[in-house]
């Protein structure tokens, strides 16, 4: 349908003009080798359905990585005006802050001490600590049960205070970790039941703890900046805010889709389910997902104590000592109001990441003059990345990709992926499960090519390559 429509008008960026009810126009970035994958799924429809909402700002943005999602593809990024637009939960996505953080270390890889014993060891100790795969509930359930509403409320600094983790790390985490207007009475009973039991736990499908190693650091000056040194250990996390977003989200596109109608709002259908800012149910979603946005803060802060133990007692040496510091934590599917062109706007972005260029006012202090960092996570066998957004970024709403994307559906991948596939995309790299069948769904192969990801914004010059990462060693949840 859309293939004779899109228009090439720049480096990797396409035009995806307007057509029947679309009231603005669409722009999608990709190379030459991803191109032929977004006709291969709705992911260019669900972008020209956005593109009907009422008060949406042109142009709505398809990430490298776009594919097929609930409302709004999976790497799409829609700007609203905050007086006249709409708020979607479709649009943020089920995993509210879905996530990703990055601990640099001073460790330097040493292949020869560091064997596959030694990397293992590591991970049963991170393990030992971290509930992992869905439905897992929480280990420190005094402490869940005790703070649950302060922290989704105040967000991951109130650990930080509690002595899990340092107080730099608020700095280092997007929105200081917290997203202010939050508040519990926004939240069904179920969703606060779901969540209560599961902070510090990992969860499954795409979320992961990877052990890995700075293999290669393209910009020195930045690298020193963000703390990277090629040859030294890293730990990654990405996971978010588990069963309580998800309930929130499946809760809130009920809410919304029946408010919508209320409201004589014209949504294309009900996975973009979204009523005006200003209304009660959209003050309401907002409220709800910000609780949702700062417990997954929270998560991930706990797994990040949890993790700095684990390497204490491998190393024996204090987290100090290794210098197991933040490099920054960034939001994956997410609502904020951003001020863009001297203009309050609603930002959706979902399976997208901030990246703020150099001297943006809303940058960390630590990373005004720089940028802050944007992670990029491949799949469980392939490279991460660590960039920084450029000025050209505003074209995106400074934003970029948040991974490297699927290719296939978790039930294609099973079906066709078999376990030679999956143990030659692995090669060396450990894996936790003791089966691969727990973990085929995530295959390399099920993903799209993380260097033609990544490359395509840096060509398209949005981002620019700071460092990448290669896992030694990954833990996952099977679902």
């Amino acid at each position: 349908m859309f293939t004779k429509q899109l228009e090439k008008i720049d480096t990797n960026c396409y035009r995806l003009p307007k057509t029947g009810k679309m009231l603005v126009e669409g722009k999608i970035y990709v190379n030459d080798n991803l191109y032929p994958h977004i006709f291969k799924d709705r992911s260019l429809e669900q972008l020209a359905e956005a593109c009907e909402l009422t008060g949406v700002i042109e142009p709505i943005v398809g990430m490298p990585d776009i594919h097929e999602g609930f409302g709004l593809p999976i790497g799409g990024v829609m700007a609203m005006d905050s007086e006249k637009g709409l708020i979607s939960a479709g649009s943020v996505g089920m995993d509210i802050n879905c996530g990703v953080r990055l601990i640099r270390t001073d460790i330097p890889y040493d292949p020869k001490k560091m064997d596959k014993s030694f990397i293992r060891k590591i991970m049963i100790e991170i393990e030992n600590r971290i509930p992992t795969g869905v439905g897992k509930k929480a280990k420190r359930k005094k402490l869940t049960m005790d703070t649950f509403e302060k922290v989704v409320t105040k967000g991951s600094a109130l650990l930080t205070d509690k002595g899990y983790g340092f107080p730099e790390d608020k700095e280092a985490t997007e929105e200081n970790g917290c997203l202010k207007g939050a508040s519990l009475s926004s939240v069904s009973s179920r969703a606060i039941q779901r969540g209560a039991s599961q902070l510090a736990t990992l969860g499954g499908g795409n979320h992961f703890i990877e052990i890995q190693h700075i293999t290669e650091v393209f910009d020195e000056k930045l690298g020193e900046e963000f703390g990277l040194k090629k040859g030294n250990l890293a730990v990654m996390i990405h996971t978010g805010s588990r069963g309580f977003g998800h309930q929130i989200c499946t809760d809130y596109t009920n809410i919304l889709w029946q408010a919508g109608k209320k409201y004589g709002v014209y949504v294309p259908r009900m996975g973009l389910a979204a009523c005006p800012i200003s209304s009660k149910e959209g003050k309401d979603y907002f409220s709800a997902m910000a609780c949702a946005v700062n417990f997954a803060f929270s998560n991930r802060q706990l797994i990040v104590h949890d993790v700095r133990q684990a390497f204490e007692a491998v190393f024996k040496k204090s987290v100090k000592s290794l210098g197991m510091e933040l490099v920054y934590d960034v939001a994956h599917n997410i609502a904020k109001f951003e001020t863009f062109r001297n203009k309050k706007i609603l930002i959706h972005r979902k399976g997208a990441t901030r990246a703020l260029c150099p001297g943006h006012p809303d940058n960390p202090e630590k990373y005004k003059n720089t940028g802050h960092p944007a992670i990029i996570p491949g799949s469980m066998g392939t490279a991460s990345f660590v960039l920084v957004g450029t000025k050209k970024a505003e074209d995106t709403f400074f934003s970029v990709n948040h991974g490297s994307g699927r290719m296939m559906s978790r039930g294609q991948a099973r079906r066709t992926i078999s376990k030679e596939q999956f143990e030659k995309s692995m090669g060396e790299i450990l894996y936790n499960t003791r089966s691969f069948k727990d973990v085929l769904d995530e295959a390399p192969d099920a993903y799209k090519n993380i260097y033609d990801v990544v490359d395509t914004l840096v060509e398209a010059g949005i981002t620019k390559k700071v460092a990448m990462l290669k896992p030694l060693g990954v833990i996952k949840g099977a679902d």
